[in-house]
């Protein structure tokens, strides 16, 4: 597996990797938005680990513009930013996971090995199922509605999958948590539901007054299965 590392900050990059290469990774190392962007191209690497603040081009921009082209490819953030609005807008650009500096050596690995496992799940997953007036194509990360495409993060496929699967029933935040992020996954308290109200902006005709995606207060969120 080849990581692509980007980061301004040379000690940081040596740091990472120390870190991943006796792991067995391959580590692309770039030091500003637009090499990380350029090695991207070129070598296509099976997961990108950016820095926000870079010369150049911030790891925002290099996000929008690889999702633009590969949307199922996973992008983790690692970043001193720790505002909500930070997580929020990372997230909005297709990012899989948002890591505070400073961090551990197990967890930035763990989340690193949690991504890559759900990209190979995905690939073995349903083609395609309906919810309500939507037809949802997990594998090729979109929704249909009378003919319009929906596009879909990763994350938004797989939580629809799970809701599928157990439609009419409450999955309570710990299962879809374990299911979309990963056992080893170390959540911000808001990111799932987060990842809800961005999913019912895609989904939902009326996100105020959900039909697909209902909360259940205290336990967790339930497809409203209509037949």
């Amino acid at each position: 597996m080849t990581i692509l590392l980007a980061d301004d900050d040379p000690i940081t990059l040596d740091a990472l990797r120390a870190c991943l290469e006796p792991e067995g990774f391959a580590v692309l190392p770039a030091r500003h938005g637009g090499e990380a962007l350029a090695l991207w191209e070129k070598h296509r690497p099976d997961l990108l680990c950016l820095d926000i603040m870079m010369p150049q081009m911030d790891g925002y921009e290099v996000c929008r513009r690889v999702r633009a082209a590969d949307p199922q490819v996973p992008v983790l953030f690692l970043s001193a930013k720790s505002e909500e609005i930070d997580v929020v807008v990372g997230l909005q650009l297709g990012a899989d996971d948002f890591i505070r500096k400073p961090f551990g050596k197990h967890e930035l690995l763990a989340r690193i090995r949690s991504a890559l496992r759900r990209v190979q799940a995905r690939s073995q997953g349903a083609r395609s199922f309906a919810m309500h007036d939507l037809m949802i194509y997990p594998r090729e990360l979109r929704a249909e509605r009378a003919g319009r495409t929906i596009d879909l993060s990763p994350r938004e496929a797989a939580i629809l999958e799970v809701l599928h699967e157990r439609a009419g029933q409450v999955v309570d935040r710990d299962t879809l948590l374990n299911r979309c992020w990963g056992l080893d996954y170390f959540p911000e308290s808001r990111t799932l539901d987060q990842h809800i109200a961005k999913l019912r902006k895609r989904i939902e005709l009326d996100p105020a007054e959900p039909t697909i995606i209902e909360t259940v207060r205290g336990v967790g969120y339930r497809y409203r299965f209509a037949g």
